[in-house]
């Protein structure tokens, strides 16, 4: 939903109308596509054996229709998805009705519903350079782009490092994503606590923790004699990143973009219930270029915790230099970048020669928390791709 949200305000801002197909779920995450007109249709999720099945296969049915009849007055130049079963039944409608069609894939193992087609849409949009599971024939149509960010993640990319030596704090960001993650509440502080008492005495510590988490986290922190503050959400997280020098988190596509942009080295602990094991792939890039750390979970132990930070943080300059190759790693034009990609659809001489001031339309539809998105541009501006 992130990078769909990103793609509707970039395009809106240059000129397009821009709509947002997606499902009731899609609908009620706060502060996305405040302004973008909405149209929420079936989508289908398949699970739950025969009986999920047909329902799922109804609900992709009845809102592959909506969306055919949405197309017909809205007349889009394309539509774009972004992952998850929203996207399918309006990504089918179009394909349907010969209207250029893309994927964007955030993860670094393509997604269920965008594998399924790959095949058929005209381009594909990854935000990592190799991404499992796509085949090699697609390659003419891949084009790496990155996740987009806020421009508050940008910001932090262009100041420099905060200063960092023995008399000056350290100061980590604990956080498991918009869920929170038990093991981080868990590990964290017992592996701070294993740190030499010159370190931890420098410690600063903001952790995000589920509900349930945060009074046993409190106490831990409060035995250990280390200064954190606890929430379960971080209202102002580009803030606290920007005055961070690690992070200790979990490996969603976001988590990522926005660590690898802002100049960020982390320990990562992939979620091992992910999807294909995506998050374990998502981390790969940023620990080969020795910007992070990647732990499984099974091996996230204390004594291991410690062991890598001390690792990090033991030399100042270990740690910059582990700041510099994750920022190697960012793609802080993912947003110009995807929308430069969606205009290239109708793009035509004429319209070059228009220049600006006529732009089209264009509709996102992305859908579940795991941003699938569609977007479309005008019948005027059709050029093909």
């Amino acid at each position: 939903m992130v990078p769909a949200h990103a793609l509707a305000g970039e395009l809106a801002r240059r000129g397009h109308r821009v709509a947002l197909v997606t499902d009731e779920r899609g609908k009620r995450i706060p502060g996305l596509f405040g302004d973008i007109e909405t149209h929420v249709m079936p989508a289908g999720r398949v699970a739950g054996g025969p009986l999920g099945w047909l329902k799922a296969w109804l609900g992709i049915r009845a809102g592959r229709e909506m969306a055919r009849r949405l197309y017909r007055d809205f007349k889009p130049t394309a539509v774009v998805g972004f992952g998850g079963y929203p996207a399918l039944p309006a990504l089918l409608a179009a394909l349907d009705l010969g209207i250029a069609t893309a994927v964007h894939e955030q993860n670094a193992v393509l997604g269920r519903v965008n594998r399924l087609l790959a095949g058929r849409v005209d381009a594909i949009a990854t935000a990592y350079p190799h991404v499992q599971r796509l085949k090699a024939k697609f390659a003419g149509k891949t084009h790496l782009v990155g996740n987009p960010v806020r421009e508050e993640v940008k910001a932090i990319g262009l100041a420099r490092f905060p200063d960092f030596g023995e008399g000056t704090p350290l100061r980590l960001l604990v956080t498991g994503g918009s869920q929170g993650a038990a093991i981080l509440s868990s590990v964290v502080p017992a592996g701070l606590g294993l740190l030499p008492e010159r370190l931890r005495a420098r410690l600063r510590v903001v952790q995000q923790c589920r509900p349930e988490d945060i009074d046993a986290v409190r106490a831990d922190y409060q035995k250990l004699g280390i200064d954190a503050e606890l929430t379960t959400y971080l209202e102002d997280l580009p803030a606290v990143l920007a005055s961070s020098h690690l992070v200790i988190a979990r490996a969603g596509a976001s988590t990522i973009a926005e660590l690898t942009v802002a100049g960020r080295p982390a320990i990562l602990v992939p979620l091992p219930s992910a999807m294909d094991d995506h998050q374990t792939a998502n981390a790969h890039e940023m620990a080969i270029e020795g910007g992070a750390r990647a732990i499984p979970q099974s091996q996230f132990t204390p004594e291991r915790l410690s062991t890598e930070i001390m690792r990090l943080t033991g030399d100042p300059e270990a740690l910059i230099a582990a700041a510099a190759h994750a920022k190697q790693c960012g793609r802080p034009l993912a947003t110009k970048d995807l929308a430069d990609l969606v205009e290239s659809f109708g793009r035509t001489p004429v319209m070059d020669a228009i220049g600006d001031d006529q732009r089209g339309k264009a509709a996102v539809a992305p859908g579940l928390a795991t941003g699938a998105a569609t977007r479309i541009l005008p019948e005027h501006a059709r050029g093909g791709f």
